[in-house]
């Protein structure tokens, strides 16, 4: 029996696939999910239709994946730390969440777009079944969403301390202020500053920029929190202060990333930066910096 996905059957058969205390199935006559004890086994062929498959190790596999994408090392390391325990992996998994509200909403996006993408599957595959065409699903801008929580201004002389001690923290995290020599000086707020803040007000980034001797603006730091990376949240500072350069017209931008920091270049060729020098440096042998994967 053939039927149309609605966002509201959606939801309704993901709600019960979550359900892991019976086993339940899809009416296609009724259009609405029924529990297991509710099947008439003389009704209409292909009437009721099994649910797709989702249990405590899918659930489990997507929270795997999740952790996997995230770039900030220290919720990484504890989400990574709760799916390792041997018992109440998932109750430890959400109270590594609870403390960080934009992460937590980014898990659930996470999840709810997996679990579309199971249900379009599934109902791509009984289309098949009918001989009819499959559906193709919308990709969602999952960081996008998180981001929505955050808010974005004009750095100010008063933000300095907080700034600064961000400042540190990356420092730390990098290795050492020489990580840090190829962005030339720090300044803030400098020229042009944009900062970042939570939904509850709490400094969660900036990006700062100085005018150089030949008129071109340099931006001297990109940086936020360690709970807020893989948000996307440097590519969104990075574009609201190039939006403040064009409005006034600056006819170059420049930026030298840290070794470790290559990932990001793709932010940058997408708006429209152009490499034009390769800085290298030598260490004594057993006293080189690694490289590190610190996310703006």
């Amino acid at each position: 029996m053939q039927f149309e996905l609605t966002l509201a059957l959606t939801k309704e058969i993901i709600f019960h696939m979550e359900n892991q205390g019976g086993e339940f199935f899809f009416d296609a006559l009724r259009l609405r999910v029924i529990p297991g004890s509710s099947v008439d086994d003389e009704g209409v062929e292909g009437r009721y239709i099994a649910l797709p498959k989702w249990g405590p190790r899918e659930g489990y596999r997507l929270r795997e994946r999740f952790v996997a994408q995230l770039r900030g090392p220290t919720l990484q390391t504890e989400l990574s730390a709760a799916l390792e325990k041997k018992t109440g992996v998932f109750r430890a998994f959400n109270e590594a969440l609870a403390a960080r509200p934009e992460a937590k909403k980014l898990w659930r996006a996470h999840k709810d777009a997996a679990l579309r993408g199971e249900v379009a599957a599934w109902h791509n595959a009984l289309r098949e079944s009918w001989g009819l065409q499959q559906i193709g699903e919308e990709p969602e801008d999952i960081a996008g969403i998180a981001l929505e929580d955050f808010r974005f201004r004009d750095g100010v002389p008063e933000d300095e301390p907080l700034a600064r001690a961000l400042r540190d923290e990356c420092e730390g995290e990098r290795g050492g202020a020489d990580v840090l020599s190829g962005m030339g000086e720090w300044a803030f707020p400098g020229e042009l500053c944009c900062v970042a803040e939570t939904a509850s007000g709490d400094f969660a980034g900036y990006a700062s920029s100085a005018r150089g001797k030949d008129g071109a603006l340099r931006i001297c730091a990109l940086e936020a929190r360690a709970e807020y990376r893989g948000l996307g949240l440097g590519k969104q500072m990075l574009a609201r202060l190039l939006e403040r350069a064009d409005e006034l017209k600056i006819a170059r931008v420049t930026i030298d990333l840290p070794e470790g920091q290559k990932y990001f270049s793709r932010a940058l060729w997408r708006e429209f930066f152009k490499p034009r020098a390769q800085r290298f440096s030598r260490d004594l042998p057993g006293q080189g910096l690694q490289e590190d994967n610190y996310d703006f």
